[in-house]
């Protein structure tokens, strides 16, 4: 069932789907999470109306946007509808169905393009776009059976990871081998788990040899249809039970491995011909080698910072990027450091929060959403200071006031 909150926009002017989608236009997006909603606030800064489509009507997206279709987000007819409201559609994350994507080029611009889209969402077809474009990557092989899975432990070694080749975020859907006395039962945990994954076809699963790495880092990146690009310092990533804890900004790697890991970002924005921003995750092993792990085409966790660290932010530039404008400057002007909050920390948040927000240079960001499970994002902090050392030391002290009693005592690595 589809239904419709808040006046809708005016129809749109074709002609904005030229090379420029000027402000006063309207812009379309797929789903209505945080990251919907951010965008949608750094549309609306600019001029820009925007109409979402989501099955919430009161997401955190919808609170924000002119328009909201409300709507299962495979949905084709909800998606059309939406497509009749815009001038540019975009996605604010990537289990939107590439099919609904690729039917609405039909009648609307879609930034990113379907194709980017339906990369991101296969790992193996998105390891092989990797390979395929010069990128280093650790080794990999499809797999679609017992048989293919032994076989292909025994060409990438152990231990390996074996991963469903869609669906599956924040560590969901992943399976440890350590020998060949694991094959058996975790590939049939994994053939049971697969069974409820959507799209899984010829090769559900993805077996990738480990990485020794040292240090996560994420590169976001922006590319408008001109072909001009603009690239973010690197963000050392902290994870926690496969969830992204914190965001360190600059990473703490020399600069010509800054540089590399940039250069890596552009080329596979380059290289996929997107229009839009791009998440890019890496590893850095011991050896100082780079390998390229996966990439989102939309906005990024690790890309928070950006909003009060950056001259424009990454929803500000995927704004420009996808409406066709020059884009902005990413220079870091503050060194910073991201916490996300999940379920089990807003408790602590709201009963902490006067001593929270009297941390120098703390931003806090809450998404919105109705109700706080535990390990769902509900909201980030950002602390900003003159040097890393500072902004690590505020971080700890705002960590303190939030965490919850499982969590480790320090946020400081």
């Amino acid at each position: 069932m589809t239904r419709t909150v808040g006046d809708p926009p005016p129809a749109p002017k074709r002609s904005l789907a030229g090379p420029v989608i000027p402000p006063g236009a309207t812009i379309g997006i797929l789903g209505g999470g945080q990251l919907g909603r951010m965008t949608a606030l750094a549309a609306r800064r600019m001029g820009y109306r925007v109409v979402t489509l989501d099955p919430g009507a009161d997401g955190p997206c919808a609170q924000v946007a002119d328009h909201a279709v409300v709507a299962a987000l495979d949905d084709a007819d909800a998606a059309r509808r939406l497509a009749g409201l815009a001038d540019v559609v975009t996605y604010e994350f990537e289990n939107v169905a590439a099919a609904v994507a690729e039917a609405l080029e039909e009648a609307v611009l879609v930034r990113p393009a379907s194709r980017v889209l339906a990369v991101s969402q296969d790992r193996v077809r998105e390891k092989e776009t990797f390979a395929d474009l010069g990128l280093p990557v650790a080794a990999f092989r499809g797999v679609a059976s017992r048989a293919e899975l032994e076989a292909a432990a025994g060409a990438v070694g152990y231990p390996c990871l074996l991963k469903t080749a869609t669906g599956g975020y924040d560590g969901k859907g992943q399976y440890w081998i350590h020998g060949p006395d694991d094959l058996a039962p975790v590939f049939a945990e994994a053939a049971a788990a697969a069974r409820g994954v959507p799209g899984t076809g010829a090769a559900p699963f993805i077996l990738e040899a480990r990485v020794p790495f040292v240090t996560e880092l994420s590169v976001m990146v922006a590319r408008n249809p001109q072909g001009e690009t603009a690239v973010y310092p690197p963000a050392e990533n902290i994870h926690r039970r496969g969830i992204l804890h914190m965001s360190i900004v600059p990473a703490r790697i020399p600069p010509e491995l800054a540089r590399a890991a940039q250069d890596l970002a552009v080329q596979l924005a380059e290289g996929l011909d997107v229009v839009g921003v791009l998440g890019v995750e890496l590893f850095l092993d011991g050896d100082g080698r780079l390998y390229v792990n996966e990439f989102a085409p939309r906005p990024h966790n690790s890309g928070h910072y950006t909003i009060e660290a950056c001259v424009t932010s990454q929803f500000q530039q995927h704004v420009r990027s996808v409406c066709g404008l020059p884009l902005g400057s990413p220079a870091l002007m503050r060194p910073a450091v991201m916490i996300n909050l999940l379920g089990q920390h807003m408790p602590r948040v709201q009963a902490s929060l006067t001593p929270l927000l009297k941390v120098e240079g703390l931003h806090l960001h809450v998404y919105g959403k109705a109700e706080a499970r535990r390990d769902r994002k509900m909201g980030h902090i950002t602390i900003l200071a003159d040097t890393l050392e500072s902004a690590l030391e505020r971080a700890q002290h705002a960590w303190a006031l939030v965490r919850a009693p499982d969590d480790p005592p320090a946020a400081r690595p």
